[in-house]
């Protein structure tokens, strides 16, 4: 999320988010058996520039790769900001539809390699390359990047460039190439030409961990690597994943076609009095007045804009009608319901989704007005400031941006096509190809026993103030597994965390910090299961501290001890 990448693993703003044996295994184009590619001598970061990567050596159809760029970067930073010196190269994966665009990668090879690599997932539609010199999704910041701790890293733009919208540009979107790479295809292509260029740097044994860390679309992706190529991965780090990507990009639809109708957009003034007045409501309900919603399935039973008053005064205003930003009309009211509640299709998705929930809205910052640097990118990743309109403004929610350009290039593949009068649940002659995209989309498998088999272990975390890809989703799918594989087979390498006032990818109410690294290579290296975890906050109460809590667990106080510490909370369903 530098140039925009919304849940990219090294930041988020809006126009954004190794090495390998003599004998390494790798796959032939498109069909995905092995070939040994033999590597006599290592190559010095110089030779790298201009080597070629074979199509047979890319487990999925290009016409192969090239390295643009090789360049000797120096060391830099001390303590947790150290990076020793490294070989960052640029290359190019070539489409098999000359029309298409090309996949462009950069991967950041050390000098001093642990023979471990990491590839970082992106956010948004894409489009740019994460820095491979980046952090994982909500890192530490008193800890070594991957690439400091001397992981061969690497990323993708997902195979397109993105125009001025950054990660909300979906023009890509026309050509079938294009969205097979956006939708999964890109991890596989770019994975296959880093580790083979890893090979030549270091011509020596292959990595003996990979693993993978996104966050959103970088998430659905965590998740892609580990359904479709388990043999390639060890480890995933899940960060609230948009999984389900086409079933919420209809959710966006109905979202957005609610908060454009007469009245309904609530501006940023409004949305301090409802976030206030939830607070006043469900703050305690985790046992104390904290600042944050922690017990957030009590809130969502209980609290009604309806009926809910702050300091006496009814959040509605009088009669329903819009008075002032001191309350909310019933059409504001009527926005948040569709924000709150799931849609459901009348229809046969290619996925086989029936639904996407919805979003817990209720104690979520949906854009506030404050002072906090992170602040801008919150209201961007949320409510926007302004209105939904044909045509749709930049400005407008990242949600329904990202909807407008689904419907006109995914979906109609018509740039002239107005989004707000496509009614996601009746979509009329666009419905067959809607199912189609849920099919290329919707990375919803839940049968992971080869991922488990080998020893892979996932970690996934999602906040629970998240507005733009909503947390219930991410329960709904670790439940799938459970149903699909067994409890106890899940347990086996699996944990889900879920952080109270944590939104979607940043946020200024609790920006979380946890060194999720750390324990899944212990997981996986050590056989170490995770023990009891802590997040931190960076932002809202910098070096707060709270259990990380394993679904559906939530921070509960013990009534007594520092409001601000982990340790005076514990981990509780009720």
């Amino acid at each position: 999320m530098q140039t925009k990448n919304p849940a990219g693993s090294s930041g988020v703003t809006r126009f954004s988010w190794v090495l390998a044996p003599v004998l390494a295994l790798l796959s032939l184009g498109g069909c995905g058996d092995s070939v040994n590619q033999t590597v006599s001598t290592p190559l010095t970061c110089a030779q790298l520039a201009g080597k070629t990567v074979p199509a047979s050596a890319i487990g999925l159809a290009t016409t192969g790769a090239t390295v643009t760029a090789a360049t000797t970067m120096p060391a830099t930073g001390t303590g947790a900001q150290a990076v020793g010196e490294y070989c960052l190269v640029s290359g190019s994966i070539s489409p098999v539809d000359p029309a298409a665009p090309s996949i462009k990668f950069q991967i950041a090879m050390p000098t001093t390699w642990n023979r471990k690599i990491m590839m970082f997932g992106g956010g948004g539609y894409d489009g740019t390359i994460p820095a491979p010199t980046g952090n994982v999704p909500a890192g530490p910041t008193a800890q070594l990047t991957p690439l400091g701790r001397g992981y061969a890293t690497f990323a993708s733009d997902s195979g397109h460039q993105a125009n001025a919208l950054g990660s909300e540009d979906g023009s890509f979107g026309v050509n079938d190439e294009a969205v097979r790479n956006f939708s999964g295809d890109a991890l596989k292509k770019t994975r296959d030409a880093a580790v083979y260029l890893i090979d030549a740097r270091y011509a020596v044994k292959a990595p003996t961990h990979s693993y993978f860390a996104g966050g959103s679309s970088g998430g659905r992706e965590a998740l892609a690597v580990v359904q479709r190529w388990p043999q390639d991965w060890d480890g995933s780090l899940v960060f609230y994943p948009a999984w389900a990507a086409a079933s919420l990009d209809l959710q966006f639809g109905r979202i957005t076609r609610a908060l454009a109708a007469p009245g309904a957009y609530l501006d940023q003034a409004k949305r301090k009095v409802l976030l206030n007045t939830v607070l006043a409501s469900c703050d305690t309900l985790d046992g104390v007045a904290d600042g944050l919603v922690s017990n957030v399935a009590a809130c969502n039973a209980t609290f009604d804009p309806a009926s809910a008053t702050l300091n006496g005064a009814p959040l509605r205003c009088a009669g329903g009608a819009d008075l002032g930003d001191t309350c909310l009309s019933d059409a504001q009211i009527s926005a948040l319901a569709v924000y709150n509640t799931p849609i459901t299709f009348g229809y046969t998705l290619a996925s086989g989704e029936t639904q996407y929930p919805g979003f817990n809205v209720y104690g979520a910052d949906l854009g506030t007005v404050n002072a906090s640097a992170l602040q801008p990118t919150v209201v961007t990743l949320a409510l926007g400031t302004s209105q939904p309109a044909s045509p749709m403004p930049t400005t407008a929610p990242y949600l329904s941006v990202f909807w407008d350009q689904w419907i006109r290039y995914f979906v109609a593949r018509d740039a002239s096509a107005n989004s707000l009068n496509v009614d996601p649940q009746n979509p009329g002659a666009l419905q067959a190809r809607i199912s189609q995209l849920t099919g290329l989309q919707d990375v919803n498998k839940t049968d992971l026993s080869a991922f488990n088999a080998k020893g892979g272990k996932i970690l996934m975390a999602h906040g629970l103030a998240d507005a733009l890809v909503s947390t219930r989703s991410t329960e709904q799918y670790y439940q799938r597994l459970q149903t699909t594989m067994g409890t106890s087979a899940v347990a086996n390498f699996v944990r889900f965390y879920e952080i109270p006032g944590y939104g979607h990818a940043v946020s200024s109410v609790f920006n979380a910090s946890w060194d999720s690294l750390t324990t899944l290579e212990n997981w996986v290296e050590k056989g170490v299961s995770p023990p009891a975890q802590t997040v931190a906050d960076t932002a809202g109460v910098p070096g707060r501290t709270r259990p990380l809590c394993e679904y559906p667990a939530f921070p509960r106080y013990t009534g007594a001890g520092d409001v601000n510490a982990a340790s005076s909370f514990t981990c509780a369903t009720q």
